[in-house]
């Protein structure tokens, strides 16, 4: 048992000493440091037209913290320094289809062709800069697109739902809805202020049904039946009982006691 116990004992790694810790963890760090040294962030995408190009896509290389070669650094620069190229070229090419809309005083809106979301905000802080006014309408993404008015010609809120169900404003329809609106809604007041509307047939059913009910009203022909001796019916007022209490219980004593002596019960009236 004890050379057991003892093989066991000799065969186990011996715990690791101050020194060798201490070694451990600075690889570690020096490792660490190493690799933030070499991890490079993913960048933001270009703009190419109307759609955008991923930079890390373009390189060949997944998207997150990786290691890049001295060529892919070199590479990713001139992308990005490509992206802000096209940024400052497509804000000139805005500012100058902006300008030449407010000279026009013949346009007093103007759409522009569907483009992405860099470029939609690109071209809003462009017409906030000329003191004009911008909306985005479509539903996808990749449809929305931007119209800018004049600030004298600014579209009502009925325009702008237009847009926003992608019909075209047709101002002639638009103001023959509005009368329509205001014609029905002097009516409901017209017909508020004059109160309920009473409501007279055109034809009274009392003569019409007078064979029937006769020419009282239904309620007062009611009262007016008659007992109808052909069918048994017999008035109300012989069915009630008129005796009192007392009588009642007088009544039913002597017929109790004329049954006890066996003599033949009289007739009730």
């Amino acid at each position: 048992m004890a050379d057991l116990l003892g093989s066991i004992l000799s065969s186990m790694e011996k715990p690791p000493s101050l020194g060798d810790q201490e070694t451990r963890r600075k690889a570690r760090e020096s490792h660490l440091q190493q690799a933030r040294r070499t991890t490079v962030q993913p960048k933001p995408s270009i703009i190419t037209g109307s759609c955008t190009q991923n930079v890390w896509g373009s390189l060949g290389m997944q998207t997150g913290p990786c290691h890049v070669s001295p060529e892919q650094a070199a590479r990713l620069k001139k992308l990005q320094e490509q992206e802000k190229q096209q940024k400052v070229e497509f804000r000139k090419r805005m500012e100058k289809e902006v300008s030449d809309f407010i000279q026009d005083s013949g346009q007093i809106k103007k759409k522009f062709q569907p483009m992405n979301k860099i470029e939609r905000s690109i071209l809003h802080d462009v017409v906030e800069v000329a003191g004009l006014t911008s909306f985005s309408f479509g539903e996808d993404d990749e449809c929305r697109y931007v119209m800018i008015f004049k600030k004298e010609f600014a579209p009502s809120d009925e325009e702008l739902d237009s847009y926003r169900r992608g019909e075209e404003w047709d101002p002639q329809k638009a103001e023959e809805k509005r009368k329509l609106k205001e014609l029905a809604q002097r009516q409901e007041e017209e017909a508020a202020q004059r109160g309920p509307v009473e409501v007279s047939p055109a034809s009274d059913y009392k003569d019409k049904y007078s064979h029937l009910i006769g020419k009282g009203a239904a309620k007062d022909a009611a009262h007016m039946l008659q007992a109808n001796k052909t069918y048994g019916c017999v008035p109300v007022a012989n069915k009630r009982d008129t005796r009192s209490i007392e009588e009642a219980m007088n009544e039913i004593r002597a017929k109790k006691r004329l049954r006890q002596s066996g003599e033949e019960l009289p007739p009730t009236s």
